[in-house]
C-alpha cells in the first residue's frame, strides 16, 4: 500500500523517504502516528509516506513489483494509494522541486504523479494496475482500475469515464465493523449490521455495469487479535456478501436469506465455527424529549418478541413483552433486555447501564 500506510518500509529503508536524516523511521505498532481529525485529508505526526522525488523510491519498487509479479499470477497488482497525507511532503524542498519541473500545481497531482510511475512499472511485468480511489483525485491514467471504498459514488465516476471497478463501499462491505449492539462487541468506531451489508448493490444505479468487475467486503485486523474472533467477525456477513454478489438484486429476499443463514448456523455449530448471533440482538435507540429519556427497540429480523427490565433483574418471556417506546425511569441504574421466540430465549442477554443509554440519544 503506497505512497502511504509505508512506515514498515521507512523503517528498513529510510533513504526511501523524504527526510532519512531525521532518524525518526520506526515501526510504531499500537502508537498514534496519524491525526484522523483534521476535518479533511489525515495529516502524520511521524513521516510515514514513501518520497515521489526519490529515485530510490522507483529503484526499489521496480524490484519490488517484479517479485509481486512473479509469485502472483494474478492480472492487477493493488497498489494502495489510500490515506496518504501530504504532511511532509509538503515540508520537503525536493518534492518542492518536482512540482515546479514537472508543472505540477498540488499535493494531489504530486500523488498521481507517483501511481503514473508506479503504474510504468507495474505494466512493465505484464500487469495491470488498481488502487483505492483517492488516486482519482489527482488524475489517473485510462488503463487504471479502482477500488472504491468511501461510498460508491468515487466507483460510479470511475466506471462512467471507462476505468474498470471493485465496489468495496465501508457502508456496506466493511466487516471489521461492529455488527451488533456496543454493549456486545469489541469497540469499534463504526457499526454494520447484517441487513445493511445484504443490501450491497455491486452495480448501484449511475454506474456503468460494463465496467464493475465485482466487489469486496474487508476485513481490516488491526483490532482483531485472533482467528476466533476473525471468523466471527465474517460470519454471518460473508453471506450477505456472497449472495449480493452472485445474485440479481430482484430476485434477494432478505426473510429466505435468514433461513438459509440459520440453517447455516447449525453447520457452523457442529463444526465449531465462531459467527456472530447479532440478527437475533435487538437494535437499541436512545431519544431524548426535556428531561426524559425513552429507549427504542426493534428486530434485524421477524417473528421475535422482546423483554426488558430496568430493576437489574433478568428478563424473560413472563416479563412484559415490548410494545412501544420505554420511558427510562428516574431511578434505574441498568436496562436489561433479551430476544425470545415463542417460548426459547435466542438473543443475547443485553445489559447496559442507564448511563451509556443516555449517551446514546439522537
Amino acid at each position: 500500500d503506497v505512497p502511504g500506510h509505508s512506515s514498515a518500509i521507512l523503517a528498513a529503508y529510510p533513504e526511501l523517504s523524504c527526510f532519512p536524516e531525521s532518524g525518526a523511521h520506526a515501526v510504531r505498532t499500537g502508537a498514534p502516528f496519524m491525526d484522523w481529525n483534521t476535518g479533511g485529508r489525515p495529516a502524520a505526526i511521524y513521516e510515514n509516506t514513501l518520497c515521489p522525488s526519490n529515485e530510490k523510491v522507483y529503484d526499489f519498487l521496480d524490484k519490488l513489483m517484479t517479485e509481486v509479479a512473479s509469485l502472483f499470477p494474478f492480472e492487477y497488482i493493488h497498489t494502495g494509494g489510500d490515506e496518504a497525507p501530504y504532511t511532509f511532503w509538503e515540508k520537503s524542498p525536493d518534492v518542492k522541486k518536482l512540482m515546479q519541473r514537472e508543472g505540477i500545481k498540488d499535493m494531489a497531482g504530486v500523488q498521481s504523479y507517483f501511481g503514473k510511475r508506479l503504474e510504468r512499472i507495474i505494466l512493465s511485468k505484464g500487469k495491470k494496475m488498481m488502487g483505492w480511489d483517492e488516486i482519482l483525485e489527482g488524475g489517473i491514467t485510462p488503463t487504471t482500475a479502482l477500488m472504491s471504498w468511501r461510498g460508491v459514488n468515487y466507483g460510479i465516476e470511475a466506471s462512467k469515464s471507462g476505468h474498470y471497478v471493485v465496489m468495496s463501499p465501508t457502508n456496506y462491505v466493511y466487516i471489521d465493523y461492529m455488527q451488533g449492539d456496543i454493549s456486545t462487541e469489541p469497540r469499534v468506531y463504526a457499526s454494520l449490521r447484517l441487513n445493511q451489508t445484504y443490501k450491497f448493490d455491486p452495480i448501484p444505479e449511475g454506474a456503468d455495469a460494463n465496467y464493475i468487475l465485482g466487489g469486496q467486503a474487508n476485513l481490516w485486523t488491526e483490532q482483531v487479535y485472533n482467528i476466533r474472533q476473525a471468523e466471527y467477525m465474517t460470519w454471518p456477513r460473508g453471506f450477505a456478501v456472497s449472495e449480493s454478489l452472485w445474485s440479481p438484486k430482484e430476485r434477494k429476499d432478505w426473510d429466505q436469506f435468514v433461513l438459509k443463514t440459520e440453517n447455516h448456523f447449525m453447520r457452523f455449530d457442529y463444526a465449531k465455527t465462531k459467527y456472530s448471533p447479532a440478527i437475533y440482538d435487538p437494535i437499541v435507540r436512545v431519544t431524548r424529549d426535556s428531561e426524559q429519556y425513552f429507549v427504542e427497540l426493534t428486530t434485524e429480523i421477524s417473528g421475535l418478541d422482546i423483554y426488558t427490565s430496568f430493576d437489574s433483574s433478568t428478563p424473560d418471556n413472563f416479563y412484559p413483552r415490548y410494545a412501544k417506546p420505554q420511558l427510562i425511569p428516574k431511578d434505574a441504574v441498568m436496562m436489561r433486555i433479551i430476544t425470545y421466540r415463542g417460548d426459547t430465549p435466542i438473543g443475547r442477554l443485553l445489559s447496559i447501564p442507564v448511563e451509556d443509554l443516555k449517551k446514546r440519544v439522537r
